[in-house]
C-alpha cells in the first residue's frame, strides 16, 4: 500500500503520477491534498482512477481533501473524525479485507495565528479518536501528512525551526504522545536512529536536491498492524518528480 500527499491530484497527473504508481504497484493508495472533486478528473487520465474509490474533497475549491483507491473491495466506514463534519476533507476511514485504513491530512498551521489555532483544535479532537482506534482488535493503519516532525532526527535544520509550525514544542509533545500511547511509527521503527528519511522538502535553498527536509508524513499502526506489516520505504525519487512530498509504501497482511 501507499500513502502520498500529492500537492494537487490534477497537477500530479500532468507530471506523470500514473507512471510512478505503475512502477511502485501498490494495491491500496491513500492520497492527501488532492485539491479537486472526482468530477474534475477523468478515469482514463491514469489507470488507478478507475479502481474502487472513496473521495472526501474539501468544500472549498482547490483546497485540501483526501481520497482512497483500492484494487480490492472496499467499504467506507466514515469520513471525518467519527460523525463530525469534515469541510476540509481531512479524514477517510475504510475497511479493506478486515483491515482499517485511514487517510489523514492534518492542517499545516503555518500561514497565520488563526491557522495555528485550527491545527490545535484538530489535534485536540484527533488524539482521543486515535486512542479509540488503537484499541481495536483488528489491524489499523493510519497514513498521511500529519504536518509535524517528531524530533531532531525528523528535520534537517531543527535548531533554526524550533519556533516554526510543524516543529513547535507542543506539537512534538502531541505527536510523541500518539506513539507513547501505543501507536507504532512504522518508518522510524524500520529506519532506526538515523536522520530522516525525510518526506517533504522546501523549494528554497536547494533543499530538495540536497535532501534537507522534514519527515512529516507517516504510516502509523496499532499493535495488530505492526505485527502484519514490513518493509516501509520512503520513495524519494517519486516525490521529487511529482510533489513536494514523497510517498511512503509498506507491505501488509
Amino acid at each position: 500500500m501507499l500513502t502520498w500527499n500529492v500537492n494537487g491530484l490534477r497537477a500530479a497527473i500532468r507530471k506523470g503520477i500514473g507512471d510512478w504508481i505503475d512502477q511502485i504497484a501498490p494495491d491500496i493508495i491513500m492520497l492527501q491534498e488532492i485539491r479537486c472533486r472526482p468530477d474534475q478528473v477523468t478515469e482514463n487520465a491514469v489507470p488507478f482512477l478507475d479502481w474502487r474509490a472513496v473521495w472526501n474533497p474539501a468544500e472549498r475549491p482547490g483546497y485540501a481533501g483526501t481520497a482512497v483507491f483500492s484494487r480490492m473491495p472496499m467499504k467506507l466506514l466514515h469520513t471525518g473524525i467519527d460523525a463530525e463534519s469534515d469541510p476540509d476533507g481531512r479524514v477517510i476511514r475504510v475497511d479493506i479485507n478486515g483491515i482499517d485504513f485511514v487517510s489523514v491530512y492534518l492542517p499545516s498551521g503555518s500561514s497565520s495565528d488563526a491557522a495555528s489555532a485550527r491545527k490545535n483544535d484538530f489535534m485536540n479532537a484527533f488524539a482521543p479518536w486515535m486512542n479509540s482506534l488503537k484499541r481495536r482488535r483488528r489491524p489499523v493503519i493510519v497514513g498521511g501528512d500529519l504536518n509535524i516532525a517528531r524530533d531532531e532526527r525528523d528535520i534537517f535544520h531543527w535548531k533554526s525551526n524550533q519556533n516554526t509550525s510543524g516543529f513547535l514544542p507542543h506539537e512534538r509533545v502531541w505527536m510523541n504522545g500518539l506513539i507513547d500511547s501505543g501507536w507504532h511509527d512504522l518508518v522510524r521503527q524500520h529506519a532506526g536512529d538515523t536522520d530522516g528519511p525525510y518526506t517533504w522538502w522546501s523549494n528554497r535553498g536547494r533543499a530538495r536536491q540536497l535532501n534537507r527536509g522534514w519527515r512529516i508524513d507517516y504510516l502509523l499502526g496499532n499493535k495488530r498492524a505492526a505485527q502484519t506489516t514490513d518493509a516501509p520505504q520512503v520513495q524519494r525519487e517519486a516525490g521529487l518528480a511529482i510533489s513536494d512530498h514523497a510517498p511512503i509504501t509498506v507491505n501488509y497482511g
